[in-house]
Formats: structure tokens, C-alpha cells, sequence
């Protein structure tokens, strides 16, 4: 079946006619779900108005994701690219992802970041269109990483062998009459026993997920210059040297968490995800034109985490990410001897030239939180700056290191600044 591609970037307003009359509606508006410390909010990923005026016209309105969804299922599909600049670079929301991902406690949030619509009919794209594999992969070799860094987690897992002349643990009895006693092997003993080590089935399945990452980055490495994916992988493979990738999915069903190991949870997550993308089938690594679940992602979200990410190169712990008091939760409170701030994250164009009094109201008033004052030191009644970051691809920062952080006031308000960041883009 011939399905229709609409192709738009972030932030896109534009027009098209459905010449083919296959809309059966005359407004669309899909819903990204966040799910958030028991809290669920709804944010639209685009939305498609019909025309008052055109026939058969249809005005698209693009939000704050980028991804693939159905308009009309098995006919009528949009995907939403990363924005440009003006120079024509796309956003390399990779690189984003990797400069967040650099700081452990960032890990939790991933979740958050996307969502995937496994029970919906898959959409064919090209493999250069496609944006979900290599933000799951990213992810993963991120988290592989730390967890390499630490040291792999060993514990207990059973083996099966046929044993020579001895017997370890509990014999299988019905293993050892077919496979010895009916083949005359009477000196074999088919035993189940435990070992420690590090071939555990949490272990064998990031194994396995990291042999199909092995055979997509190649392809990957066609449409992007960036080389960190592979450096990743390079740096991690060793340490999986005496893994096996034999799994059984069905094992990992249940895991048990571990404070110093809190990487796994997320990463095995990921695994299967990944496994999942490529249908459980390594040839699908190397496909050109794929077939991909309908996906979302977040990059407010991850614009969210990439300040955080900046943030914290310079201030370190200085830095507290999603301050929370009675239901008011703030992006960034900083707390270091040259700036006591209260900090948000605004993924938004308005402040390249402007501001937005809603969330200059919305910041000032997490900064008039009496908790806020006690963590800063702060006597009743004195001024707490604000500050809010937001991205500017053609006169942002790339990093704040030694950066006056209130160079730049916004005008009609005290102690209010605004600062832009340049994200990283695909050369």
C-alpha cells in the first residue's frame, strides 16, 4: 500500500492540499504523555486545521517534537526533522543527548524524553529519515558507558554443562539419559550449577543489544559525521569480552536494582527497546528503507537536560536539577558564591529578540518560595535573580565557561536575565 510522507521541521507552519481526500477530519492533534513523578500532562506534537478559505486545504502547525505519526492511519503519514538555521544546519540532537548523558544523575530522566506507539501499524521511511534508532542507541552506549566505567556488575547465574568424570550441583537426569547414557557417554554427567562472574543475564542482554548496534553503526555513519557513536562502542566492546550474547528475553523479566548499579534499569530498558526496534532480526540493521513504530521525542525536554548538562560542567554540584516544594517544581537552583539563582529552561524562539512575561511571572514566583530563600542563604524580602536559558543557533554560547551569567537584563523587569545558547548542529 502506497502511503503519502509529509516532511516538515520543528517549528514549521505551512500549508498543503490533500488533493487525494483521504482526511476525514477537519482538525488533527496527536498528544505527547508525560508521565512525571506520578503526574500526567498532555502536550500536542502538531496540529493540522482545515482551511476556511482553500479547498481541501490544510494548515500544519509544528511543535516542540520531532518524529513520525500517523495523520491518517495507513495512508496519510508526517514526519518533523530537527530544525535549521539559517545557514541550513540541522540541530544534531545527538550531540545534545550525549552532552547531557555525560552526568550520571541525568540518566533517570530518559524515560521522559520519548515515546514510542508500539501498537500502532509501522511507517516506512528512509534510514537517513529515521531519528528514533540512533537516539535509543545513543542513549544506550551512554549508559553502557558509565556502567563500563564502574566495572561490570558480577553475580550469581546458572550453567548447564555436560561434565566429564564429575558432578557439580544437581544432576539433570532426563539431560543426562538422552544426551549420555542412549549415546554410551557413561563417563558424562549433564549438571546444573551456579557461578559468579560476569555473565549474567542482565550482562548477556546488553550484549546481545550492543552486537545489533555493532551492525547499525556503519549504516549510521553514512548520513551524519558524527563519530561519537562509534568511539562509544569502541571504548565499551572489550569490557563484554567474556559475555555471552545468548538470551532469552523471558529471563529478564524481573531485575533486581542495586544503588551502585542504577545504570542497569535504564539500560536493560533500552535493550529490549532496541531489540524491539530491529524486530528481533540482525538483518534489519542494515535495511535501507525501514519500518518504524510511530515516535515522539522531546526536545524541549532535552533542551531541558542539555542546559543542565552545561550547567553542571561548571558548577558541579553547585547545580540542583528539578527542585521540588509543595507541588512547585523549578528547573535549576543555583547556589554557588558568585550566583544565587533560580534557572528555566525555555525551548522557545521568542527570547532571540523578546521575552515571554508569562514565564518571567512564572520564574519570579519560584523565586518568592520560602524554601528557596532558606537553600540560598537569602535574607526575607532580598532580591533572587532569575534566569532563563534558551537556544539561539546564531549568537548563543556553546559552553559557560567563565560566562557572566547576567550580562544580559531583560528590560522592565529587576533582576531578570536571559541567556542563549548555541546547540550543536550537523556539519
Amino acid at each position: 500500500m502506497s502511503v503519502n510522507l509529509l516532511t516538515y521541521k520543528e517549528h514549521d507552519q505551512k500549508s498543503f492540499v490533500d488533493d487525494k481526500l483521504v482526511l476525514t477530519k477537519d482538525f488533527f492533534e496527536p498528544l505527547f504523555i508525560k508521565s512525571h513523578r506520578g503526574r500526567d500532562a498532555s502536550i500536542p506534537c502538531f496540529s493540522i486545521q482545515k482551511s476556511q478559505t482553500e479547498l481541501n486545504s490544510y494548515n500544519v502547525k509544528i511543535g516542540y517534537f520531532i518524529g513520525v505519526d500517523w495523520i491518517e492511519t495507513n495512508q496519510l503519514a508526517l514526519h518533523v526533522g530537527p530544525k535549521v538555521n539559517k545557514s541550513n544546519k540541522e540541530v544534531d540532537f545527538i550531540k545534545m543527548l550525549f552532552s547531557s548523558l555525560r552526568h550520571t544523575d541525568v540518566a533517570k530522566e530518559i524515560n521522559e524524553l520519548f515515546e514510542v506507539k508500539w501498537d500502532l501499524p509501522t511507517i516506512e521511511i528512509q534510514q537517513k529519515q529515521d531519528l528514533l534508532t540512533p537516539f535509543l542507541i545513543a542513549e544506550f552506549l551512554s549508559l553502557i558507558k558509565t556502567i563500563v566505567r564502574k566495572g561490570l556488575k558480577k553475580s550469581y547465574y546458572n550453567v548447564e554443562q555436560n561434565l566429564q568424570s564429575k558432578v557439580k550441583g544437581k544432576i539433570l537426569v532426563g539431560k543426562s539419559i538422552k544426551l549420555n547414557l542412549q549415546q554410551n557417554k557413561k563417563l558424562y554427567t549433564y549438571c546444573s550449577y551456579d557461578e559468579f562472574g560476569l555473565n549474567n543475564k542482565e550482562n548477556r542482554l546488553l550484549k546481545k543489544a550492543l552486537t545489533f548496534v555493532k551492525r547499525y553503526l556503519p549504516n549510521y555513519s553514512n548520513f551524519t559525521n558524527n563519530k561519537d557513536l562509534q568511539d562509544i562502542f569502541n571504548y565499551i566492546n572489550p569490557a563484554f569480552h567474556e559475555v555471552s550474547g545468548q538470551i532469552d528475553l523471558k529471563e529478564i523479566k524481573h531485575t533486581k536494582t542495586n544503588a551502585f548499579y542504577q545504570e542497569y534499569e535504564p539500560a536493560i530498558r533500552l535493550a529490549k527497546l532496541i531489540l524491539k526496534r530491529f524486530g528481533y532480526n540482525i538483518s534489519n540493521t542494515e535495511k535501507t528503507t525501514i519500518k518504524t513504530p510511530p515516535f515522539w521525542i522531546d526536545m524541549s525536554k532535552l533542551f531541558e537536560l542539555y542546559a543542565l548538562g552545561l550547567l553542571k560542567d561548571r558548577f558541579h554540584h553547585q547545580v540542583q536539577f528539578q527542585y521540588k516544594h509543595f507541588g512547585n517544581e523549578l528547573d535549576f537552583l543555583l547556589n554557588s558564591l558568585e550566583y544565587k539563582m533560580v534557572i528555566d529552561a525555555k525551548y522557545k524562539m521568542v527570547y532571540i529578540d523578546g521575552s515571554n512575561d508569562e514565564d518571567i511571572r512564572q520564574v519570579s514566583g519560584y523565586a518568592r518560595l520560602q524554601k528557596v530563600y532558606k537553600d540560598l542563604g537569602k535574607v526575607a524580602g532580598e532580591l533572587i535573580d532569575c534566569l532563563i536559558m534558551y537556544p539561539d543557533q546564531e549568537n548563543g554560547l556553546e559552553n559557560l565557561k567563565n560566562v557572566e551569567l547576567k550580562a544580559n537584563a531583560i528590560e522592565r523587569y529587576f533582576g531578570v536575565y536571559k541567556l542563549g545558547l548555541k546547540l550543536p548542529h550537523i556539519k
